[in-house]
Formats: structure tokens, sequence, C-alpha cells
């Protein structure tokens, strides 16, 4: 079987990954959380993630049903390092809603004609109309992280969107549409592990990408930009929410809850909610704990 980009992925994990890297990923079982600085040792067994799931995905429907009823806007970003799982916790919110109110953005990058745009101009049409929810798979905030690690942009062009993207926030929320940002993130063992299955995975290597394997590489420039990134936008009308993403099935099921929770409903089940595990969600400190 031929691998993606010549087998990239595993040359750097044979060649270039840190030894503690190598070893956590070599000795770990299947089920095994990989940071030790991760509050749970295994992830949580599928049975318990599917039953709080389908509780969760019954109240998203009931959400989405008030949405449309109310015309509510809602605006949904997902970012975090690669293979921290925004895909994937996208398609458990999407999997029961109305795909008509219930739409994906991922866009791809930049045209010519759109580099020569105000920046934040190609994601203002994708914006939610009257009872929509909308998923940012991915958003503006590739200028903050991406493009400055790989530098797509200059540093000029990275802090005058650190000036701009608080008062865009703010204008949207203002005028009512309800904004959500998590921000997914994943530690250096459980993401190489992720490409690894990804890249001799037929059915999954389209999701890799050149900038995936050359990331591989950056981690410490990752590291040093998203704090940064966290902490300049994080404001008090458009607040991050940090989810440690170690295990994908709590991580999902957290990500809903945070949304959750912050929209009144009819016929709102608490108890069906669930408490938010506060050990893997919170603010811009959480995300390397």
């Amino acid at each position: 079987m031929t691998l993606p980009f010549d087998g990239a992925i595993s040359a750097f994990f044979n060649d270039d990954a840190p030894k503690p890297i190598r070893d956590a990923i070599k000795r770990a079982d299947k089920d095994d959380v990989l940071d030790p600085a991760y509050p749970y040792s295994e992830r949580m067994p599928r049975k318990a993630y599917e039953k709080e799931l389908e509780r969760l995905q019954i109240e998203l429907v009931k959400m989405q049903s008030w949405a449309k009823e109310t015309g509510q806007r809602i605006a949904i970003v997902f970012e975090g390092r690669d293979a921290a799982g925004k895909g994937g916790t996208i398609k458990r919110f999407r999997e029961n809603l109305n795909p008509r109110g219930a739409r994906n953005v991922a866009l791809s990058k930049p045209s010519d004609t759109e580099q020569t745009q105000w920046y934040f101009q190609r994601y203002v049409p994708h914006l939610p109309a009257g009872g929509e929810i909308v998923f940012f798979d991915r958003s503006w905030y590739n200028r903050g992280v991406v493009e400055h690690v790989f530098d797509f942009c200059t540093p000029e062009q990275r802090q005058h969107f650190f000036s701009q993207a608080p008062d865009f926030e703010k204008m949207l929320v203002e005028d009512d549409i309800r904004l959500f940002k998590l921000w997914l993130n994943v530690g250096r063992a459980e993401q190489l592990r992720r490409f690894l299955d990804r890249e001799k995975d037929p059915l999954k290597q389209w999701k890799l990408s050149w900038i995936d394997v050359e990331g591989l590489k950056r981690w410490d420039a990752y590291s040093r930009a998203i704090p940064e990134t966290l902490t300049l936008t994080h404001t008090q009308p458009a607040p991050w929410t940090v989810i440690r993403s170690d295990d994908k099935r709590r991580a999902r099921l957290v990500a809903i809850r945070t949304v959750l929770s912050q929209l009144e409903y009819p016929s709102k089940d608490e108890k069906a909610l669930g408490q938010i595990d506060r050990s893997i969600c919170g603010g811009p400190e959480m995300w390397d704990a």
C-alpha cells in the first residue's frame, strides 16, 4: 500500500519524534490515554459514551427546533491543533440535526482575489441567517496560528488581526448572533498516534494534508502561537472554551454540553444535559494544563 506523502509521518515517527513520544505510542494499548497529565488514564467506555451522547443529541434536536421557531442565529467556531478532533466533534453535533438548518463551513485557502480583501470578508457570507446553526471547521483564527507558524502572513498582518478580531466578534454578538468559540487541544503523542492511524487507513488518508505533515516539525512554534492567540482574543462578549481532547469521547460530550448549557430552549432536560467536566474544560488557562 502506498502511503500518503511517501510515508512522511512514519518517517517522522521513526527518525525525528522525541524518544518519550515514540515510547509512549509503542507501549500504549488502544484505549490508553498517552498524556500522563490528562486526568483520565483510559478513554471513556463506549457504552457509557454512547448513552450520554444519545441524550445530548436529543437535546440538540430540541435546541434546533427552538432556533428555527425563534429565528436564533448560532455560530460555533471549532479550532485546535491538527488531529484534535474538530471534524469528529462537529459530526456528533450534526448527526441528528436537520441539515437544512445546520451547515458546516470549512473554507480552503484564500483565492488570489480573497487575499486582497479585508481579512474577515470571506467569512461574513457564511454567518448564520435566522434559524440556522453554522459550524466553522477552522475559521478566521487561521491567521493567529497556522498562517503565523507557516509564515503565510506577516507579523504586521497578524497584529492587525489581533486588533480587529475582538471588535469583529463583539459586533456579531451585539447583532444577536450566539457565538461559541471552542478550542480543542491534544497532546503531542496522541496527535502523532492519530496521524499514524490516518496514514495507514485508506478511508482516513484524505484527512491528511501537507500542512499536517510539516506541522509535526513545528510543535514548539504552535505552542508559542496558541496561548498568545487565546489570550489576545478571549473577551467577555466572545470567550474561549478550551477542551482537552486526548480522549475524543469525553471531548465530544463536553463540547455539546458547553453549547447547550448556554442556550435556554423549551423542555430543556438538565438531567440529560449533565455536568461539564471541569478537569478537561475551561478557559485559556486550560490549553496546556
